[in-house]
């Protein structure tokens, strides 16, 4: 039977250890972790996974165990993915890959999921599991290269939710001038939600909501997410905002602001770099 998944608990192998995709994985959960934005079991990471590339180191279609979902993923039936796991610190990926990651597929009828290596101490995905699936699925409506979901506690983000405006444009438009670079960027912009429960399926289906726009989403007081076709893209993303988030809070610890990045500027940037700038935020 075409797609038949079996279980199988010795299907995992120390071969698998040599993936590019681990090794990526093991790299950037450290560096996160060394930047600080990663702290104790704090941030998660879902990689979208092409089976003739996983399918090098394990067999696809056999199982340690599966798990069940609380909300339905059909969009990604069958799908492979690489996750953090829950209660998982970054600092330990490079260490014990096959505890603190898990390689899982999505069941054809996407109810569940299957974990094809990983989670070796019998935990689990991220408890944020429903914002990355659901994010997911947004995002690969909008670009078929898309592969990466990156959430993070990134120090100057939080920092910035509490003494800055919550408005999706102001937000935009004071992080665009904070660098030079950041209107090339993200010329979309960040999207934010409201403070709300992380972990819950409801946040997950507001975070897809966001992505329908953005490609980065700041939860206020807690973090960022952002994606991308590859981790680096993706990293690279939160990297430059949590770069420009810095600026802020250090210019504005410096008293009152004597010059800055003007709107007509950064229309000139945009011209430059031909990036098309999110409408009813430059005047």
């Amino acid at each position: 039977m075409k797609g038949m998944i079996t279980l199988d608990n010795k299907c995992c192998n120390n071969k698998i250890l040599e993936a590019p995709f681990l090794k990526e994985m093991m790299k950037v959960t450290y560096n996160m972790w060394r930047m600080g934005w990663d702290e104790r079991n704090g941030g998660n990471i879902s990689y979208l996974l092409y089976d003739d590339e996983v399918s090098k180191y394990i067999d696809t279609n056999k199982f340690t165990r599966e798990i069940k979902l609380s909300f339905p993923v059909k969009e990604l039936a069958n799908k492979i993915f690489l996750v953090t796991g829950t209660g998982k610190y970054f600092k330990n990926v490079i260490d014990s890959p096959e505890t603190n990651l898990g390689i899982v597929k999505v069941s054809e009828n996407g109810n569940s999921i299957y974990v094809l290596w990983g989670y070796e101490d019998g935990s689990s995905p991220t408890s944020e599991l429903p914002a990355h699936f659901m994010s997911h699925i947004e995002r690969l409506k909008i670009d078929k290269n898309h592969r990466v979901v990156i959430h993070t506690h990134a120090t100057n983000v939080i920092t910035m939710t509490f003494v800055h405006e919550l408005d999706e444009a102001t937000f935009t438009k004071t992080l665009w001038k904070m660098c030079t670079e950041c209107l090339v960027v993200f010329p979309d912009g960040v999207g934010i939600l409201p403070w709300m429960v992380p972990g819950s399926d409801e946040i997950g289906r507001k975070t897809a909501e966001k992505m329908k726009e953005y490609r980065l989403v700041i939860w206020p007081y807690h973090g960022i997410f952002g994606t991308g076709s590859t981790v680096d893209e993706a990293f690279g993303l939160i990297e430059t905002v949590e770069k420009a988030a810095e600026v802020y809070v250090k210019v504005h610890s410096c008293g009152q602001i004597k010059q800055e990045l003007t709107d007509e500027q950064l229309k000139e940037l945009a011209r430059e770099f031909k990036v098309i700038v999110r409408d009813g935020i430059l005047k």
